[in-house]
Order: C-alpha cells, then sequence, then structure tokens
C-alpha cells in the first residue's frame, strides 16, 4: 500500500491550491480526479471579482474584464455602470488547468479517470486512507491527512457519515455559445418567473463572440428544471438575448452548488472539508472560485504543518478558524438576502430593479460581493432611504 501525507479527493480549484502548497510545503501529496481531464466538465460560470483573483495569482490572461451591470426582470430593466472593470468571466478551463500545473509543478501527484469508491480505517476505526478504481486498477493508498475537495458531493464526507446531502442548493444548467453581437463590458442578470421561478438567468461574455447563458434554480424553493428552462429562454429569446443576434450553442455545463451556509465543522481527525464539500460559497451570485483558491491553499499549508502532529482536529484546527472568521457571517448575511429574493414575485421584481437601479457601482458590488461590513451597510441605507432598501439592507446586520 502507497503511503502519503496528504491525499486529496477532487480536481477543481480547492482540491488543485491545496496540492500545491501543500506539496510547496513539502509534504507528499496525491489528488485524485475522477473525469478524463482538470476542468474536463465545466460546472461554474466563471463570475468573480478581480481584485480577489488577482491577489490569488489569476492574471488578466485568464479572465475577461467586466465593467457594467445589466438587470432585466419581466417589466423593468437597469444598468449600473462603473468607469472601471472590478468584475471578470474566468477562462474556466484555462484557470483550473493553470492550477494544475502550479500543483504539478510543486510536486504534488495528480491521478485523473481515478474515482475514490471506499475509505480505510484504522484501529481507532478513523480514516487512514482510500480505496480508488483507477484506469491501472485498484489503488490503495495510506494517508495522514484526507483533503476532501469534491465538491457538491462531499464524498469522503459523506462516506465517513460526518455530513448529510444539502438540503438546500442551487444546480444550473448553461450554454457556452458563439454570438453575433457581445457586449464584452457587461454581464447580464435576469430575474421573474420569464427567467426562473427560484433563482436567476444569466448572459456573461467570455471573449469575442463568445457568451455564456445560463439559468440558475434554487432548491427546494422550486422543483422546476434549469435545463427545460434554459432550452425555453434560447427559444424565446425574451430581454436582452434579443439584442445579440444569432447565438449558437457550443458546449453544455451543468453543476450544483450548496446554498444553505456553512459546514460545522469543517475540521475532524484525518479529514479536512474545503471548496463547496464544506459550505464556502456566495449565495448572492452561487460563486466560489475565489474562496476555493484562497482556502485551498490555506488547507493545504495548515494541512503540511498538522502532519508532524498526526493530523488530528486540534492540529488542523487553525483552518477553520481563519476561514470562518474571514467569511463566515458574510456567508449566512448573504444567505438572508438571497432567501428573501427567493420569495419576490414578478412585480416585486420590478420595483426591486429600481432598488439596485439606484446604487453606485461600487456599492452594488460590496452587496452583491457579500462584502457586509457594518459600515457598509449604514451608508447604503442611509444614501437610499426607500423603505424596501432599508428592509433590505438591515437584514444583513443581524448575525
Amino acid at each position: 500500500m502507497e503511503k502519503y501525507d496528504i491525499a486529496i479527493v477532487g480536481g477543481g480549484p480547492a482540491g488543485l491550491s491545496a496540492a500545491y502548497s501543500a506539496a510547496r510545503d513539502g509534504a507528499r501529496v496525491i489528488l485524485f480526479e475522477k473525469d478524463a481531464s482538470i476542468a474536463h466538465n465545466i460546472r461554474t460560470s466563471g463570475v468573480t471579482w478581480i481584485s480577489n483573483i488577482e491577489r490569488l495569482g489569476i492574471t488578466s490572461s485568464y479572465y475577461n474584464p467586466i465593467k457594467n451591470y445589466s438587470f432585466t426582470s419581466p417589466s423593468n430593466e437597469a444598468i449600473i455602470r462603473s468607469s472601471r472593470a472590478e468584475s471578470c468571466v474566468l477562462d474556466i478551463r484555462k484557470v483550473y488547468q493553470h492550477l494544475a500545473f502550479e500543483a504539478a509543478e510543486a510536486g504534488a501527484k495528480i491521478m485523473v479517470r481515478s474515482q475514490v469508491f471506499d475509505i480505510v480505517r484504522d484501529r481507532d476505526d478513523k480514516i487512514s486512507g482510500l480505496k480508488i478504481r483507477t484506469p491501472e486498477g485498484i489503488l490503495s493508498i495510506e494517508a495522514s491527512l484526507i483533503i476532501d475537495a469534491s465538491g457538491f458531493s462531499s464524498v469522503v464526507a459523506k462516506r465517513l457519515g460526518v455530513v448529510n446531502s444539502w438540503n438546500t442548493y442551487g444546480v444550473g444548467a448553461e450554454y457556452e455559445c458563439y454570438c453575433d453581437k457581445v457586449d464584452l463590458e457587461t454581464w447580464h442578470l435576469m430575474v421573474g418567473s420569464t427567467y426562473s421561478n427560484a433563482g436567476y438567468a444569466w448572459v456573461f461574455p467570455v471573449s469575442k463572440n463568445r457568451i455564456r447563458v445560463g439559468v440558475g434554480i434554487g432548491k427546494p424553493y422550486s422543483n422546476e428544471d434549469p435545463a427545460a428552462k434554459l432550452h425555453s429562454i434560447m427559444e424565446k429569446r425574451p430581454r436582452p438575448l434579443d439584442r445579440m443576434g444569432r447565438i449558437q450553442p457550443v458546449e453544455y455545463h451543468f453543476g450544483f452548488i450548496p446554498n444553505e451556509g456553512i459546514r460545522r465543522p469543517s475540521v475532524y481527525d484525518h479529514l479536512l472539508l474545503v471548496g463547496d464539500s464544506a459550505g464556502q460559497a456566495n449565495p448572492l451570485v452561487l460563486e466560489g472560485i475565489r474562496y476555493a483558491i484562497e482556502f485551498g491553499r490555506l488547507a493545504g499549508v495548515v494541512g503540511a504543518r498538522a502532519i508532524s502532529d498526526g493530523s488530528n482536529k486540534e492540529s488542523l484546527r487553525d483552518y477553520e478558524i481563519a476561514w470562518r472568521n474571514k467569511v463566515g457571517s458574510k456567508i449566512n448575511s448573504a444567505l438572508r438576502v438571497q432567501s428573501r429574493w427567493m420569495g419576490l414575485s414578478d412585480d416585486e421584481w420590478d420595483k426591486e430593479i429600481e432598488i439596485l437601479r439606484d446604487l453606485s457601482a461600487e456599492e452594488f458590488l460590496d452587496f452583491i460581493k457579500a462584502e457586509f461590513t457594518t459600515k457598509t451597510v449604514i451608508r447604503l441605507a442611509i444614501n437610499h432611504p426607500k423603505l424596501a432598501a432599508r428592509n433590505l439592507f438591515n437584514m444583513v446586520l443581524k448575525r
């Protein structure tokens, strides 16, 4: 049986980032990805924030910058314009493979087409290794620490029985498309029953003549099928698609994202959860790549350091304290806003667009990024005295 310091399950941004930092810090690392290649299946629309992603080493060659933010409801439309690009749409495949090459260069071993199907336990019934189906046959490995970066499915943690399936989550269907008329500086969110009964639709520009058109549905708020809704939108071409000329799908994406807050706890003896597996996602725009990279790297650093202490829960605690202190309250506040949005009627969405129309680009970005500091929220409530706006912003001050 092969022995490693750290075994990582999942070759998304969280797992790859953990593999990179752990291997860089001297740990013997192996990572298992069930798909045939890194980023073989795209499960995210790729929206994130330039300042965050560039601090993580993802430069402008990996994204399309966004200056303007358009919102469409059944009977209303608004656009928030900025003088500079602060959001972006990532080239997902390029970013993930960049992270994979970083991990490989640091010394991590990456195995694709490798499906974890069982866990190995020690004499105290604690996890001590994994069994994996690989192209070369069944592989059994021992590891001091297992990092579960398997995303929404939380493969290892669920098999151990320490977590349950997510009850509240988003499910999204998306086409990457050729498009005649692409405004590269503007992304679009569309809300209301035309687009999604519990969620939103989007158009995100990727590059010249390339866009992503998708639909997200909140479960269990709606039983609607996002793929069927996406097909309807592509066929009927409601605003803003009606202004974009010919749109031809060339690739289909489908994925899930947790939407009920953070896992408590995210560390156990010999086990650490990171990325979607830990609930590290912004529920307002259902994005988690920036968290996955940042906290994946943190997981690798703490994990490599904990090996000498036996990778027990106490030695891993710094990881959980750090990430929860940084984003735990923000995610919980964003969940309250998102829950309110899920219940809006078409008429209420039309009014909500009016609230968004009054925001500056800076105010809007603080809000949609879930950057909810007391100072920021009080400033929003003072500057925008509409009763609906006050109610909306006051929700995020609760802890």
